[in-house]
């Protein structure tokens, strides 16, 4: 694929912002670690892509607005671009040696997400969306996959753990997909989980309480693969409520009845 300026300026950063993951990956045992709270690190690693990413994309558009999970809101110059970042989506996995962890960047234009990137370092998959331009796997376009009945589908999702989360709420969700699916997975990164989804790997995704960092470059990988995303109960945005779900059409609407039914 010809890729525009645009995504190739992410993917540049991005690139050079994982240089040293997979040395700190092998050497995990080293890794400088702290605790943010209950099942949730930051690492020296996180925080070092955070810092190139800033630099890189703040060089080559000056000006421009961040969201970030490790540094929060960075007000720019420029109100109509925002760049939403996570250095590492799935730390935890990052930290126990799992192999499954990503970067996400996710470019906002006027409220709109307009281009994504997300890439597992580790595997060298780099998946790449632009609003209008389609979703990529190293080059290869994506489309969801076209199973239409649950019976068929593997499903993701996340699952609450410690202190955070309704536990209640999704046990009782859990109890009425499971029964109806072929699968269900848990992976421990949710950027990966949509892209994997945008890619037909997985059928269908929910999952509660995210932040934008964690699904801005999904939603939009999702869509551009012509899937279908929405907030769990139905409310307006669920890059702002953070309870995705996602799909193809009919897995959508077939898992958006059976979550509602769960609450009931």
């Amino acid at each position: 694929m010809a890729r525009s300026a645009l995504l190739n300026v992410m993917v540049s950063a991005v690139r050079k912002s994982t240089r040293g993951l997979a040395r700190d990956f092998g050497e995990v045992e080293n890794l400088q670690v702290s605790r943010k709270g209950p099942g949730d690190f930051v690492t020296a690693a996180d925080k070092r892509v955070e810092k190139i990413l800033l630099q890189e994309l703040d060089h080559v558009r000056p000006g421009y607005s961040f969201l970030t999970e490790e540094t929060g809101v960075i007000e720019g110059r420029d109100k109509t671009h925002r760049w939403i970042i996570d250095p590492i989506d799935g730390t935890t996995n990052f930290i126990h040696g799992i192999p499954n962890f990503c970067i996400s960047v996710a470019l906002e234009r006027d409220g709109v997400l307009a281009a994504g990137v997300i890439l597992n370092p580790i595997t060298d998959e780099l998946f790449v969306a632009e609003r209008g331009g389609g979703a990529f796997l190293n080059d290869r376009r994506l489309r969801v996959a076209a199973r239409r009945d649950l019976s068929d589908a593997v499903i993701t999702c996340g699952i609450p753990h410690s202190n955070r989360g309704d536990h209640q709420l999704f046990l009782k969700e859990l109890a009425r997909i499971q029964v109806r699916v072929s699968g269900i997975r848990r992976t421990g990164s949710a950027a990966l989980d949509l892209a994997w989804l945008a890619a037909g790997r997985f059928d269908g995704l929910w999952e509660r309480g995210l932040q934008p960092w964690d699904t801005a470059a999904g939603i939009l990988m999702v869509r551009e693969a012509g899937g279908m995303v929405g907030d769990i109960d139905r409310k307006p945005d669920p890059l702002v409520t953070g309870n995705i779900l996602a799909g193809n059409d009919d897995v959508f609407q077939a898992m958006q009845r059976e979550l509602k039914a769960a609450q009931d």
